[in-house]
């Protein structure tokens, strides 16, 4: 299996790969290794995918999120609404992004039961990913990782397990808006009342179609943050005010727009953010 080789830059001492299109099962594959202990602190704030991140170096990974501080070997990440704090001394890991869609077949459970913060992989999957942590650390270059990683998350599928046509659309329009939307006319135009989408559409996609669409927004206009001020964004994207925009951004990241975008983007943070197409907030040690 092919991979896109990031390679590094002087003084970054990161070893990258990816975006790699893994097809489905799967979603996208980055992967990315401290080969020059600059150690990893990575604020993340909601997205509208579900990300797993499976280590397998000697560094574990240090979470801070709604359930506290816990060190994991690697985790799974719902749809969350408030941010997250990643740090490792010595990070090794491939990333995975999906669509709710794709997770609901995947993980064997409804995105909802990941809850709002990180769930340990060994809650999903058991004993199983021991194994895969090392035939990854084993693995002599990252073709071979994803394919590694892509055959395991074949096994995990689950073809039949899939959300109603109905809450498929719902989502495809959410995103399609960027969460700009009645969610009333939503569900009248998909011949459902407002509490049945409601109802289903958070059980099969782990948050209410209201919340879903408030996080497309932000994720949409944290984006636009970066090349404009916040003024002309919350207009763009139909925020109310400014005010409006900023309370969002309060809530999603714990901090303002100007701190959102204020950081300077390390060889890691680029890299990602070419990688997924957006923006996080990022501080290298």
């Amino acid at each position: 299996m092919d991979a896109v080789d990031f390679g590094d830059e002087p003084g970054a001492a990161w070893d990258f790969a990816g975006p790699d299109d893994a097809g489905r099962p799967g979603g996208a594959l980055i992967g990315y290794r401290d080969i020059g202990g600059a150690g990893l602190d990575l604020r993340v704030a909601g997205t509208t995918a579900v990300t797993m991140v499976i280590g397998f170096g000697a560094g574990a990974v240090l979470v801070d999120d709604v359930f506290g501080r816990r060190t994991l070997d690697g985790f799974a990440a719902g749809l969350a609404l408030s941010a997250m704090r990643v740090r490792s001394e010595r990070a090794a890991c491939i990333e995975i992004r999906l669509s709710p869609i794709q997770a609901y077949s995947l993980l064997g459970l409804p995105p909802i039961d990941l809850g709002c913060g990180a769930v340990a992989l060994e809650d999903l999957w058991g004993p199983r990913v021991r194994v895969l942590r090392e035939q990854l650390a084993s693995a002599p270059a990252w073709g071979e990782r994803f394919a590694l990683t892509k055959s395991f998350l074949a096994q995990c599928d689950t073809p039949s397990r899939s959300p109603d046509p109905e809450v498929l659309e719902a989502w495809f329009r959410i995103e399609s808006a960027h969460g700009r939307l009645r969610i009333g006319e939503l569900a009248r135009s998909l011949g459902w009342s407002h509490k049945r989408l409601g109802s289903r559409f958070e059980s099969q996609i782990g948050l209410t179609p209201k919340r879903a669409a408030m996080l497309a927004r932000f994720r949409y206009a944290a984006d636009k943050l970066v090349a404009g001020s916040a003024a002309d964004v919350a207009v763009e994207c139909g925020y109310a005010d400014q005010a409006h925009l900023c309370r969002d951004v309060s809530i999603f990241t714990n901090g303002t727009p100007r701190a959102l975008t204020a950081h300077h983007l390390p060889a890691i943070a680029r890299h990602r953010y070419r990688a997924w197409g957006e923006f996080f907030q990022y501080r290298a040690r």
